[in-house]
């Protein structure tokens, strides 16, 4: 049986990461002529990480690891977020043999799953077939496959990039801020940038002194950067970087907030 979910339902939880702080340790062990024992037990400073952050000097936050936990979004998206490099993933396997007990699960928009289309089948004969109808087939295909003694790992290689992928995450602050920075964007590819808020939602509320400021770029750095690949939805209301430079040399300025961005 096809089990069939549609994008914008992702899940996303947090395993690991905020509560103790290790940025501001450290940050005070690069700068501190004192001995590492009494470093470690000094009281945890709020200044410390909003200098680091304000910096821009960000290595320090290389220390502070977080760990999620991922499902219910399409090979699409998996294609796109392994594309962070400083970052650890442990995908669900695809190849593992089990029998025949491999859900068949596929994420994809719900306007594609009812698509339809004439298409020419191999025997010359045409028939009208949605995106369901597709993915229905290729189940069906699969678990053919299966009956007929196929190894899954050979099977996999026709399988649609709407098949769901689960995984575990793991990326330090640094990462995580650049990875905000891009997915967050209006200009992400819709599924990607719900998995990017999911994680920025839970870093903010696991780690509030770290995340505050995070998001898109223009949140991050007051101005957009696209220019004019901007996205629409974003010209007139944000800057661009070549406008930004224009009122800074007329000595004005405008700033972004995170809360114009957390619409899906």
């Amino acid at each position: 049986m096809l089990d069939e979910k549609y994008t914008g339902n992702g899940k996303v939880v947090l395993l690991a990461g905020g509560g103790k702080i290790y940025t501001d340790i450290a940050a005070r062990f690069v700068r501190s002529e004192r001995d590492l024992e009494e470093i470690v037990a000094s009281p945890y400073s709020r200044q410390i990480v909003q200098n680091i952050l304000d910096s821009g000097h960000r290595a320090a936050l290389e220390f502070d690891f977080f760990l999620f936990g991922v499902e219910g979004y399409s090979r699409v998206t998996e294609t796109q977020l392994v594309r962070k490099r400083l970052a650890s993933y442990l995908i669900k396997s695809g190849r593992a043999e089990l029998g025949g007990k491999r859900r068949y699960s596929v994420v994809y928009p719900r306007s594609v799953a009812e698509f339809s289309a004439q298409v020419t089948l191999p025997d010359g004969h045409t028939a009208t077939l949605s995106g369901h109808d597709l993915a229905d087939i290729s189940r069906q295909w699969y678990d053919a496959g299966l009956d007929a003694g196929l190894p899954e790992e050979d099977l996999r290689y026709l399988k649609p990039q709407a098949t769901e992928f689960k995984a575990i995450i793991g990326m330090n602050a640094h990462a995580l801020l650049d990875w905000f920075a891009i997915r967050c964007c209006r200009n992400a590819q819709h599924e990607i940038r719900h998995l990017a808020w999911q994680m920025l939602r839970l870093c903010r509320k696991a780690a509030p002194d770290l995340f505050a400021g995070a998001g898109p770029s223009c949140v991050q750095m007051g101005y957009c950067p696209e220019n004019k690949r901007q996205h629409a939805r974003c010209v007139g209301r944000v800057l661009t970087k070549e406008q930004a430079l224009e009122m800074l040399r007329s000595h004005g300025g405008q700033q972004t907030s995170a809360e114009d961005f957390t619409d899906q």
